[in-house]
């Protein structure tokens, strides 16, 4: 049981090879392989601080969900309401 935590798009995850996962959109198409940075490693009985590399394969590209940002600054009759949608790459991580 190996393990990884890697960065992508500003965020760290935790990982195993197999694990299905969505990240912050990355620039490729869906069936490419890539890489990623890991800044951790580990085989359940020792930990490495080093970095190395993930091999992930780009699954498929979306949108999430909805969200709704919303300003009023009160007695001032002002209010803009604005929708939002992340997009996102889903990714499977192949080798650690």
């Amino acid at each position: 049981m190996s393990f990884a935590v890697i960065r992508t798009g500003g965020k760290q995850y935790s990982v195993e090879s197999g694990d299905t996962l969505r990240v912050p959109s990355i620039d490729a198409k869906a069936g490419d392989k890539v890489e990623l940075e890991a800044l951790v490693t580990g085989d359940g009985k020792s930990t490495k601080i080093e970095s190395g590399k993930v091999q992930a394969t780009v699954v498929s590209h979306g949108r999430g969900e909805k969200i709704i940002v919303f300003k009023k600054k009160r007695r001032k009759q002002y209010k803009r309401k604005q929708g939002h949608r992340q997009g996102y790459t889903e990714i499977k991580i192949e080798k650690i």
